[in-house]
């Protein structure tokens, strides 16, 4: 069998499609060198016969090879056929035994034998499989159908290692010890009974509820049942959220009602019944129901919705992304922040499974959601954990996605009067369906006081003389091919370039250090000799690092202040001749970022491209042995900009 650090080579092998060497391993594993050759040469043993091999290349490192998927597949289920193979009943449960199952298979794999293993229904199973495709989509997998045959996954054999590595050897509990609770008369007994009850109720009616959705919902409930034996009452739902009532929802909310009264002798009040159907139906129909503005301040009284106004607002000061009207996001934060605050109240720590790869992976919305956590310590003296932040910081990503993948906003500009205005906005909306929406139309001279923080680019008929905070785009009123051609090439362009956020003063090569402390002293005393920032600098620096560490893996580390210290947005580069410890994670190249205060620029490019350092480590291997600014600054352009 293989042991902890071989199993973790194995790990990395399958997640590279490029060799990586023996150096790299070391450094990331914390071991020497040669501890990693003796390793792989025992590795290498151990999988030979099963239809892989590890190749040396020389000069290049170590690189998996695979003649026998099959083989190799099988492999891999006796390496984890060890884990607890209890039925699963919960739905996290149900979905990683579906992707071990349809992953590690040889081949086809019948619905009904995998139904009769998980002792569960088909329509159950077929609402797990929707989750397990979800997953699947994000590697480029899909599920392939055949009569009489089953479902087998089809896709790139890399993307489906890399999947494997992922998500069959890095699996988490998500739970709690209610014995840590602090909750009145809650016990572990309780605990199971709610979750049990929820489950019975939604599997009946063929719902399903998110993982992180189950668990807000059962603690929620924990603590309202508490509440209520102590004659606490929430505050009543506003009169116009009645259609809540005709929703197949609201009626499975009363059933899981109805058993629980029973079960402690009390009376839920309907405003929690109402709340209990919110979370089951979820946010994206709930933001399809087309609450009004007092709607979703009753649903959310009015303290959690001024708090998630401030949220946003600070959010979108800061970092500029564009989300203050994401309906969606304020419900999604809701349903979240009620029982995430609760369980900070109550001392309630709920592991964040996907934590490290929502830090590496979605890095400006996790920045986001650490301003959300500064907001919620200022307004409520509450602190907020990393593994809530990281919570947070998915809402806050779907939102970025739905801004970034969506419609662009664009106002026009059209001094020939409305008939003209109207006949270029039709002329776009035919062209653009997809891709654009107009916000508005305005006459040249009222420009300067338009409200642009919402606003993708302008497109003008006339001139437009001076500098505005977005790209101006200027037509025919009469649109023309080249017009056409002009407004596409605006909405596919990328505005920025690693070398953009480059300066050369601040690009320190192969430095000494020990401890993540002083690296971040002697960045912060450069840019404070070079008039780039105040003393208080370094506080701002270690003031967000003691939030969540900013170390993403991959030796990379991602620096940088609480709020924006700085009038640009730059980097500045600091490799080390040896990883050092950060957070738990080792590191040798950091990256101190600085975004500018007021910034137009395109931050989400800009964090797209520390994502790509994060990810390639062949980048930063070449990285860290670069000994001059231009070697850097020539690798950077070519490999991620």
């Amino acid at each position: 069998m293989l042991n902890t650090r071989t199993a973790a080579i194995l790990r990395e092998l399958m997640r590279s499609e490029a060799p990586m060497t023996s150096e790299y391993l070391a450094k990331l594993i914390g071991v020497t060198s040669r501890t990693i050759r003796n390793d792989i040469k025992e590795l290498n043993a151990y999988i030979l016969e099963s239809g892989a091999s590890i190749h040396s290349i020389r000069g290049t490192g170590f690189q998996l090879e695979i003649e026998d998927s099959g083989k190799f597949r099988k492999l891999l289920q006796e390496i984890v056929k060890d884990e607890a193979e209890e039925t699963p009943s919960l739905p996290k449960d149900r979905i990683h035994y579906l992707l071990k199952r349809l992953l590690l298979a040889k081949g086809y794999s019948k619905l009904d034998d995998i139904a009769d293993e998980m002792f569960v229904s088909k329509s159950t199973l077929n609402n797990d499989l929707r989750d397990v495709k979800e997953i699947l989509h994000a590697y480029g997998i899909t599920l392939e159908k055949r009569p009489n045959f089953g479902l087998r996954c089809k896709g790139e054999e890399f993307k489906i290692r890399l999947c494997i590595a992922d998500h069959v050897f890095n699996t988490f509990e998500i739970d709690f010890d209610p014995k840590t609770v602090g909750i009145e008369s809650i016990t572990k007994e309780d605990i199971t009974a709610i979750r049990s009850t929820i489950l019975k109720n939604i599997e009946e009616h063929g719902i399903t509820i998110s993982d992180i959705g189950l668990s807000n919902l059962l603690i929620h409930i924990a603590i309202a049942i508490t509440r209520i034996q102590n004659k606490n009452y929430v505050n009543v739902i506003s009169a116009e959220l009645d259609d809540l009532k005709e929703r197949k929802q609201y009626k499975v909310a009363e059933e899981i009602v109805f058993s629980l009264e029973k079960i402690y002798s009390i009376q839920f009040p309907a405003a929690e019944i109402a709340y209990i159907t919110i979370h089951l139906l979820g946010t994206k129909i709930i933001s399809e129901l087309h609450f009004s503005e007092q709607d979703m301040q009753g649903m959310m009284d009015s303290c959690l919705y001024l708090l998630i106004n401030q949220i946003v607002g600070r959010i979108n000061e800061e970092l500029h992304i564009g989300i203050n009207h994401d309906k969606e996001l304020f419900i999604a934060m809701s349903l979240h922040l009620k029982p995430a605050l609760n369980r900070s109240r109550y001392g309630i720590n709920l592991p964040n499974p996907y934590l490290n790869d929502i830090k590496s992976n979605y890095p400006l919305a996790f920045q986001a959601a650490v301003i959300a956590g500064a907001v919620i310590k200022q307004e409520l003296n509450m602190e907020i954990n990393e593994h809530e932040i990281g919570y947070l910081s998915l809402h806050i990503g779907a939102a970025m996605e739905r801004r970034q993948k969506g419609i662009k906003r664009c106002m026009i500009v059209c001094a020939s009067g409305v008939g003209s205005a109207r006949l270029l906005e039709s002329k776009i909306h035919s062209a653009f369906p997809r891709e654009i929406e107009i916000a508005g139309t305005t006459p040249y001279y009222n420009l300067p006081k338009a409200e642009l923080s919402e606003i993708d680019f302008i497109i003008s008929t006339v001139p437009v003389p001076y500098d505005l905070p977005v790209p101006v785009i200027q037509v025919n009123t009469i649109l023309g091919e080249s017009d056409l051609d002009k407004i596409e090439s605006t909405l596919k362009e990328r505005s920025s370039h690693a070398i953009f956020y480059l300066r050369k003063p601040l690009v320190f090569l192969n430095q000494d250090f020990q401890e993540r402390d002083e690296v971040l002293r002697f960045l912060s005393s450069n840019l404070y000799a070079a008039g780039f920032v105040t003393e208080d600098y370094l506080n701002a620096v270690l003031e967000r690092e003691a939030l969540s560490p900013t170390s993403y893996g991959n030796l990379v580390a991602i620096p940088h202040p609480m709020t924006p210290q700085t009038e640009e947005s730059f980097w500045t580069i600091c490799t080390l001749r040896n990883p050092i410890d950060w957070g738990g994670n080792r590191v040798q190249f950091v990256c101190l970022l600085n975004v500018g205060r007021n910034s137009s620029d395109n931050l989400q490019d800009m964090y797209d491209m520390l994502i790509k350092i994060v990810d390639n480590s062949q980048l930063v291997q070449k990285a860290v042995k670069c000994k001059t600014y231009d070697q850097l600054s020539c690798l950077l352009a070519e490999n991620i900009s």
